[in-house]
């Protein structure tokens, strides 16, 4: 059958928005095993902002669910001068997107930080670029970053995952059990907490507290 051949499959799912793409994986085993090969998904990811490439790979396979303009930011190294509400003029923005984006409760929080990760306003800037999937530390979400200037240092893109990479799969899947169970979460979100606590089990569980503290400081919990 015509729908069962790997060929036509590509075809009709490199024409589906990443979100229909995802269901289509969910129908059998032969579509699961097109839609989730990585060269298609990435292509349906960028294919609406017409990204040139796209570098690295996401922490979670969630990041992928959704592609909206949110999941993408300018990054913006810190100089002298720099204010949060200069920045929002600089990059047509308002100024709380940018907090909300860098999980910053005041302004003085930009003196703590290298770089701001800046929200696109206008999706255009990113037709023809280069954007790196990054687990940002201080944002503490995945962002595919474009660089106006320059590239990431050569750690950045796999920030969060030096020690996790060196585990055996029985290893992670302890450590994450146990994460999962003391935070009383889902595999994802305790793999991501590994992440930007780069596997140090204290230092995750340390993170999801701050988190808590802050959702309950901000009427979010």
């Amino acid at each position: 059958m015509a729908l069962s051949c790997r060929d036509t499959l590509r075809l009709i799912f490199h024409k589906l928005t990443i979100a229909d793409l995802a269901r289509a994986s969910c129908v059998c085993r032969v579509w699961n095993s097109v839609a989730t090969e990585d060269d298609l998904v990435v292509a349906n990811f960028t294919a609406p902002w017409r990204i040139k490439k796209l570098v690295g790979r996401p922490v979670s396979g969630s990041f992928w669910r959704d592609n909206g303009i949110w999941k993408f930011a300018i990054s913006h190294r810190i100089s002298r001068g720099d204010s949060v509400t200069s920045l929002a003029v600089k990059y047509s923005v308002q100024v709380m997107d940018i907090k909300r984006l860098n999980n910053m409760m005041s302004d003085h929080g930009i003196y703590s930080r290298d770089r701001l990760l800046i929200p696109i306003s206008n999706p255009e800037i990113l037709a023809n670029t280069t954007c790196y999937i990054e687990l940002d530390k201080y944002a503490k979400r995945e962002v595919a970053v474009l660089y106006l200037e320059g590239g990431p240092k050569r750690e950045q893109p796999v920030s969060g995952m030096n020690q996790l990479s060196n585990l055996s799969a029985d290893g992670k899947k302890r450590l994450i059990d146990s994460l999962r169970r003391s935070m009383q979460v889902d595999d994802g979100t305790a793999l991501y907490y590994l992440a930007i606590a780069e596997g140090d089990l204290r230092s995750a569980l340390s993170e999801f507290s701050a988190d808590l503290r802050w959702e309950r400081q901000t009427g979010l919990n």
